[in-house]
């Protein structure tokens, strides 16, 4: 019989890089001539706002929050070595990696093996040095089942549930970084390149009708005005529905397994009732409320409008586990909720046991 452990971390791609990259996010948002100048003014922000940019741009706050982050990781890591997993299932999110153009599905199980990741590739082409000071050409392998991840897409598809799977990254294109930075936060002190477990992906489509219109990432005022949209992602109980399903299929097996949700919750730049400046605490804290109240029909009451004028996109990673832990009565052993005003994303860590 499977046994089960559940965990929810970030991915911030940010933590990757140095404390004085940590607010770039924000300083090239209010590099934005279309949003107001009045909104741009720190004299007119938040005092948490206020506080962690300072007089140095976030610097000295990136340090702090760091190490919140790593904190959070190294619980999450201590956990599952004490499991010992034979597999860890992740649910991340693709923006604009695999899912283009020419097609975009709501789920798609990664049947992959052997894979070289390079996991600054994104960072050296914007000029920002990682924060382990390795070279920028730096590979890791990110070891796959495939043979267990196709007999996952095969389980869920016998029962019902319509997914669509992979059996190779798209050529030219950046391996998805919301899996890769998984291995590399949760083997944080080797940047990735010592994580011992074998992963299998589920990429969701959690850009929805932005996936394409914004290429899974930031946008300029100018350009949204004029956007067309695309069809919508799957819906926050969608996705519970498919962490349900997931879990029901493995089950069924004798593996020990770890299903992790990895995305940060609210989103600054995908906020525009905000200008992007900040994320929406409030929304993140009242399913941070929920989730620590064991609440799992708040969080299916969400609705995808709901998502987008939040800016929690990436959440529906953590709706799919949600569903998962809801389908095997797994109940919320330890959690923490990190905010911030200038460091792009809030965070949660949690475990389920």
């Amino acid at each position: 019989m499977a046994e089960f452990l559940g965990l929810g971390i970030t991915h911030y791609p940010l933590l990757a890089g140095t404390d004085e990259h940590m607010a770039g996010l924000l300083r090239w948002t209010l590099t934005d001539p279309d949003i107001p100048d009045a909104v741009k003014d720190p004299t007119s922000w938040p005092p948490l706002m206020q506080r962690e940019w300072g007089d140095d741009g976030g610097v000295a706050a990136a340090a702090h929050h760091r190490a919140a982050l790593v904190e959070g990781l190294a619980r999450c890591r201590k956990e599952l070595d004490e499991f010992r997993p034979d597999v860890v299932l992740v649910w991340g999110d693709d923006q604009y990696e695999n899912f283009r153009e020419e097609v975009v599905p709501p789920f798609c199980v990664l049947a992959y093996g052997r894979t070289e990741v390079h996991p600054f590739e994104l960072m050296t082409e914007r000029g920002s040095p990682n924060a382990w000071g390795m070279p920028d050409d730096t590979t890791f392998t990110l070891h796959g089942d495939a043979r267990a991840s196709r007999e996952l897409a095969d389980g869920l598809l016998n029962a019902g549930f319509d997914v669509a799977y992979s059996y190779a990254k798209r050529e030219g294109a950046p391996f998805p970084h919301a899996i890769g930075n998984t291995q590399m936060f949760l083997d944080y002190d080797h940047a990735g390149t010592e994580f011992p477990y074998k992963i299998i992906p589920i990429t969701v489509n959690c850009y929805g009708q932005h996936a394409i219109a914004r290429q899974g990432g930031l946008a300029r005022f100018a350009d949204i005005s004029a956007e067309q949209l695309d069809p919508i992602g799957p819906t926050p109980a969608r996705c519970m529905d498919l962490g349900a399903a997931v879990a029901r299929t493995l089950a069924a097996g004798d593996k020990r397994v770890a299903l992790v949700a990895s995305s940060s919750w609210s989103h600054a730049f995908l906020v525009d009732k905000d200008w992007h400046l900040r994320p929406d605490t409030a929304a993140d804290q009242r399913l941070y409320d929920a989730l620590v109240a064991g609440d799992t029909d708040t969080w299916r009451a969400v609705t995808g409008a709901d998502v987008v004028d939040a800016g929690q996109h990436e959440m529906l990673n953590w709706f799919c586990l949600v569903g998962a832990m809801k389908e095997l009565g797994m109940p919320l052993d330890w959690s923490t909720f990190v905010t911030t005003d200038v460091f792009n994303s809030n965070k949660c860590f949690a475990v389920y046991k």
